[in-house]
């Protein structure tokens, strides 16, 4: 079988060169031992870097033309980065493997990947047996994370980030997804076929720093939830019979009062708190719904959703 292993980059010229060298000793062995056909490769998709990643990505291809690069036009973001890369090999190998530049995902997973493969899985995760890398903060973060999509109907792979082999018929459903609010944890599992899971310690990064802080986290979880659950909008609506029904019986409690107690308090406090209280969750309704409403803008205008500049292949 022909392994394309496709690497997301951006601002990776300190790890580039210590990722592509294990790769490459890895497909050498795989090679070896009948896994993977001696002309599988590796694919740099670099994502509009702001270092020397393009630069790096041309060295290692002169050295070892297995190392090919796509070279994005725009910084689009992990997601369009890797589905461009996926998009690229599709056609020309028989299975793909993503796996992130920091090799915090272990390589030798791979391994156990591609047997799978040879079992006759199409999809195959790579699922984290451990955090112990993370802080506690990340570790406690993350799983929250997971655990809020499965309450949100997500169907998602728990402790999997975008670490997994797809053979080229998945790729080719992948690619009639035509969504602009990518997330591939949540599309992926929606393909079908036959699926696998490996387990895997995690890692700490090779070199450079984290490409995803607390922001950017925070970010990609709201992408994820409002791209495949209508559910926090049902919840605004829940919460809005709830509080009409409490607004019924302080109906029932004023004209009560009114018109049977001789004194009556002022009720500022009750009030600030009711104003306050129902200003708040007015105003995250209406930031839910603009979520939703924002996501039907960007599809609604069919833009690419990403460009590539360069290509190194030959």
């Amino acid at each position: 079988m022909v392994l394309a292993i496709v690497i997301p980059c951006y601002n990776e010229e300190q790890a580039l060169p210590i990722t592509a060298e294990k790769l490459l000793r890895l497909l050498d062995r795989m090679a070896a031992e009948g896994l993977a056909a001696p002309d599988s490769y590796l694919l740099c998709c670099n994502d509009g870097s702001r270092d020397r990643t393009w630069e790096v990505i041309e060295e290692l291809h002169l050295r070892d033309k297995r190392v090919k690069g796509i070279n994005l036009a725009h910084n689009r973001g992990h997601q369009n980065a890797l589905l461009a890369g996926l998009m690229t090999v599709r056609g020309h190998c028989d299975a793909a493997v993503s796996i992130d530049a920091d090799l915090q995902d272990d390589p030798e997973a791979i391994v156990k990947m591609v047997k799978e493969f040879h079992k006759g899985k199409e999809i195959v995760y790579g699922v984290r047996s451990s955090r112990d890398s993370d802080t506690w903060f990340k570790r406690t973060s993350a799983h929250a994370f997971y655990s809020f999509q499965k309450n949100m109907g997500l169907e998602t792979v728990y402790d999997h980030a975008d670490y997994r082999l797809m053979s080229d018929r998945a790729l080719n459903l992948l690619s009639e997804y035509g969504e602009s609010n990518l997330f591939l944890r949540g599309i992926v599992p929606q393909i079908g076929l036959d699926t696998a899971i490996v387990t895997y310690p995690r890692a700490e990064r090779v070199a450079g720093e984290s490409k995803y802080p607390l922001k950017k986290m925070l970010s990609f979880s709201i992408d994820g939830i409002t791209s495949f659950s209508a559910r926090p909008m049902r919840w605004i609506f829940i919460t809005g019979l709830v509080l009409l029904a409490v607004a019924l019986l302080v109906t029932v409690y004023v004209f009560i009062s009114y018109f049977y107690s001789d004194h009556i308090e002022a009720g500022w406090a009750s009030l600030m708190l009711s104003v306050w209280i129902l200003g708040s969750m007015i105003l995250i309704a209406i930031g839910i719904v603009g979520e939703y409403i924002g996501k039907i803008f960007n599809e609604v205008k069919h833009r690419p959703r990403y460009a590539i500049r360069d290509t190194l292949w030959d």
